[in-house]
């Protein structure tokens, strides 16, 4: 008998019979059970496990929170008709606070099944990763799951269950259209085996074609819950077969998906070698890997978890690291089981795979054989809003504690560190108060650092309010190169443009038409939109200047340097959102030894902060939209909750004994909002984050607060 590790590394071979696919939802709405269930029925794992095992949520943390923080790898093994087709699968999380890691796993994956509990509906995290899957060109399938909550829970007759089912696929229908605004039609259906619904805890599950080729009808498995026949009802419809055939039968296999996906991810020539090769999946052609997860390994250190879209890589393989700009030795490549690697001499495009020896990678870094125009950034949704200094409690331990924050930074880069070896600070932002709460968690349980944090602090942004009436002069120390500036707010258009994708965040290249035109279509004339140079974190820089002789010399200083001060502004060395910055003109000295860096450096800095600072600047703070639950009775508590905390009420309403609230509330008050939301609700609230945006400071507080960020940050009178 073939054994199944046998079958995973036979199958990677043929990218027709390869499905790769992720699991997305909302918290709580039983991903991680339907995981398990998925793997049992393929043989991966005892079935009497399954649900408690939680393979995929393996690390510490995640079983006593009983939530999955880590997206995790797992390959199965499923027959339709006589083909067998290996399934390789991410679980990810449904916590906003982790959705960083759902980005990723996108990237790796053509294909999603977007989990929905029957009673609850589409949440707003659904909505979330289901846009992330579809920005990355994933295609999904719905299982509608809980089913049995209906039965047991409602009560429901067939005909109200089946009412509830289509309400739910028309609004994921709807969502679909709204984002796809392309020529794909990407909607499921009922009729075509798209919407499978069962029960992950029982393990079962239905699709119509499943229903008419084994006489199962909804009274059927209303009588079996009734009659208690619930395992019986398991054996007739087991979850994996019904799911596992939809998967296989409505996702693509990669030759399929990379065809429309590579122009999407991947800007470079599609004429090219490497393009036609990246296009058709071909493995002849030369090695392109993506990494989207890195795990540190207790046997083998870093394994650089990915997909592989183009050419063979074999152990012992020499590739290049395209961001970390250095070349590296393939030491291991692996295939999934779970979450066991099982190591292969090499492995073919198609496939998600472990490659050990990529050091210095991080997630995003794409791995060529030689240098190519890596992968388009993976961009989250959510920007990291909250901030805590860490520090090791034993001074002997600083060296240790400054390795785990890099291994951190690598493991998750929606984390973002800051080391400052100087002055000892450390500084670790993230999506919210739960995920840096995880990560300290981690520093000492798994990494055996003993730490303590500061009181979580808020990241706020800098931005200008009008055009600086004359430009501002930057002089460099040796008086020979003055150059000028202005700075104005960057249009509502393209900084949505920005946000959304549409625009790039990178340093642009001569002809970047497809920008130029993207520009132009937003309004901006073609003369100025011909002359943008870099967009960065939403900010954007024009080059103004004509005739200017030099100016190709210093354009790399200037951009850097502009970088700089968008990352640190003037007033209270807070990064920089909304601005558009011009170079007006500039007067150089004939000599490049006069124009180094040490000249121009201090020259851009102080241009652009002197704009800056004469065109009104303010604050903008971070703000989250949030939908709190609770029952009707509650209204009242919510609604005074939302207000103490300086909130909006955007809109309120009543369905069922429930009532559901949708509010803005500034991230520097939502410390502690659990707690607050518990006692208020007699502990029967929820609340969830919808979407995330900066909005201007009221004027009261502008002063206090950059008063309070100068202090804590040292900044004397004249920083």
């Amino acid at each position: 008998m073939v054994s199944m590790i046998e079958k995973v590394k036979k199958l990677m071979m043929i990218p027709e019979q390869i499905r790769n696919i992720s699991v997305s939802a909302h918290i709580d709405h039983g991903k991680t059970t339907f995981t398990d269930n998925l793997l049992a029925g393929a043989g991966m794992m005892s079935e009497e496990l399954a649900g408690q095992q939680l393979v995929t949520d393996f690390r510490e943390d995640e079983q006593a929170r009983g939530i999955t923080i880590d997206a995790a790898n797992v390959s199965m093994v499923h027959k339709v008709g006589d083909k067998e087709f290996l399934i390789n699968l991410i679980d990810t999380p449904g916590h906003v606070d982790f959705g960083g890691d759902v980005t990723r796993a996108m990237r790796a994956v053509d294909g999603t099944i977007v989990l929905v509990d029957a009673v609850e509906g589409m949440m707003p995290q659904t909505e979330t990763v289901l846009r992330q899957a579809l920005k990355e060109k994933d295609k999904p399938v719905l299982f509608i799951n809980k089913v049995d909550r209906l039965i047991k829970e409602l009560k429901l007759e067939p005909e109200k269950m089946q009412e509830r089912f289509v309400n739910i696929i028309m609004k994921v229908n709807k969502f679909i259209d709204q984002i796809t605004t392309d020529d794909t039609n990407w909607n499921i259906s009922v009729q075509d085996g798209s919407v499978c619904f069962g029960s992950a805890i029982h393990n079962w599950g239905m699709s119509l074609d499943f229903m008419q080729k084994k006489g199962i009808s909804f009274k059927d498995i209303i009588d079996a819950y009734e009659q208690n026949e619930i395992k019986e009802l398991a054996k007739k419809a087991p979850l994996h077969e019904v799911v596992l055939t939809a998967v296989v039968k409505h996702l693509p296999n990669p030759i399929v998906a990379q065809k429309y996906r590579i122009p999407k991810i991947w800007h470079g020539d599609l004429d090219s070698d490497l393009g036609k090769s990246l296009v058709a999946c071909d493995p002849k052609g030369k090695p392109a890997f993506i990494v989207t997860k890195i795990v540190i390994d207790k046997h083998a250190g870093e394994v650089c978890a990915g997909r592989l879209f183009s050419g063979t890589i074999s152990k012992g393989d020499q590739l290049y690291l395209n961001l970390a700009k250095k070349n590296v030795r393939i030491q291991q490549v692996s295939v999934y089981k779970a979450a066991q690697r099982i190591q292969v001499e090499y492995a073919v495009c198609g496939n998600i795979i472990g490659l050990v020896g990529l050091a210095d990678a991080r997630p995003g870094e794409t791995v060529s054989l030689e240098p190519i125009e890596p992968f388009e950034a993976i961009t989250h949704i959510f920007e990291p809003v909250v901030t805590k200094a860490i520090e090791a409690t034993k001074p002997s331990d600083l060296p240790k504690l400054i390795d785990v924050l890099r291994q951190i930074g690598k493991e998750d880069p929606s984390i973002v560190i800051e080391i400052n070896e100087e002055t000892g600070e450390h500084l670790m932002s993230g999506m919210g108060e739960l995920h840096l709460e995880v990560i300290e968690n981690r520093i000492k349980t798994e990494k055996g650092v003993e730490v303590k944090t500061s009181s979580p602090i808020v990241v706020y942004r800098e931005t200008v309010t009008k055009k600086n009436p004359i430009p501002a002069e930057g002089k460099s120390p040796n008086k020979h190169n003055r150059l000028y500036f202005t700075v104005e707010p960057l249009e509502q258009q393209y900084v949505e443009a920005i946000r959304s994708g549409k625009l790039p965040n990178a340093r642009l290249k001569k002809k970047d038409d497809d920008v130029i035109n993207t520009l132009k279509e937003l309004g901006m004339e073609t003369k100025e939109a011909r002359d943008v140079k870099e967009i960065f974190n939403g900010n954007v820089f024009v080059d103004g200047t004509r005739g200017i002789v030099h100016i190709g010399e210093i354009m790399e200083m200037v951009l850097d340097m502009f970088k700089d001060v968008m990352k640190a502004g003037p007033i209270a060395r807070e990064p920089c959102t909304g601005i558009k910055v011009t170079l007006n003109d500039c007067k150089l000295h004939e000599d490049a030894i006069h124009r180094g860096p040490g000249q121009l450096y201090p020259a851009v800095r102080e241009g652009i902060r002197g704009a800056m600072m004469t065109a009104s600047p303010l604050l903008f703070e971070p703000i989250q939209k949030m939908q709190f639950g609770a029952p009707a009775t509650y209204m009242g508590e919510l609604s005074k909750l939302v207000s103490n905390k300086r909130g909006q009420l955007i809109d309120m309403q009543q369905e069922g004994d429930e009532v559901i609230v949708i509010a803005k509330l500034p991230v520097a008050e939502t410390f502690g909002l659990s707690n607050d939301l518990r006692s208020a609700t007699g502990g029967r609230g929820t609340m969830f984050l919808v979407d995330q945006s900066f909005e201007r400071l009221p004027n009261e507080l502008q002063n206090k607060v950059i008063g309070q960020i100068r202090s804590r940050k040292g900044l004397g009178e004249n920083q």
